[in-house]
């Protein structure tokens, strides 16, 4: 190619001209080269690029899923909980039971609000709950423990153990231990009798 060239400038006839058009076809030569020799590791380092641009658009769509399924877990543990809170505030007995009742019925509005959605329209929480605990007494306590055929319990002296925190320690005497087992035992059941 650069014979040819050189042929043609022979034939213009210019002496300034010849040199100028060598060398300036040489470096357009040389430029080319240097391109061709580049263009390789260019597209290399682009394709690896375009890799870690890729994982890093995944790695982010998995973030942006794995955010939302966390926010979605903690809004239904926080609605959860302020179902059980109320249901136990209005003093329901068997608060599980209830919760598994009334727990699909109730959502969260966009502005944040739990609302029951119901033949009524929407109402509050704690109005659908109350008006669902006045529908269902049986989740309440029973108003009269005991019923026929059934004798009253033992009565016991009040204040019977004695004992302080202070005095549960490790390596006590096995007697001490089993007499201030048997009185939580016994302040739990009358706890947990209502007495």
């Amino acid at each position: 190619m650069e014979e040819n060239q050189m042929k043609d400038t022979e034939k213009e006839g210019g002496a300034g001209m010849d040199i100028s058009t060598i060398i300036r076809s040489a470096v357009e030569e040389f430029v080319r080269a240097e391109q061709r020799k580049a263009e390789p590791a260019y597209k290399v380092e682009l394709l690896e690029e375009r890799k870690r641009r890729e994982a890093l658009e995944r790695r982010l769509n998995e973030l942006v899923e794995e955010n939302q399924r966390t926010r979605a877990a903690a809004e239904e543990a926080e609605r959860s909980t302020a179902i059980r809170s109320e249901l136990q505030r209005l003093g329901v007995a068997k608060v599980d039971l209830a919760f598994r009742a009334v727990k699909d019925e109730i959502a969260r509005t966009e502005d944040g609000r739990l609302v029951a959605r119901g033949g009524n329209g929407e109402l509050g929480i704690k109005e659908f709950l109350t008006q669902f605990v006045a529908e269902n007494p049986e989740l309440l306590p029973a108003r009269i423990s005991g019923g026929s055929g059934v004798g009253s319990a033992p009565k016991q002296a009040p204040g019977g153990g004695g004992f302080t925190l202070d005095q549960i320690r490790p390596g006590m005497d096995p007697e001490e231990m089993e007499r201030i087992r048997q009185e939580i035992s016994r302040v739990a059941s009358q706890t947990l009798r209502g007495k």
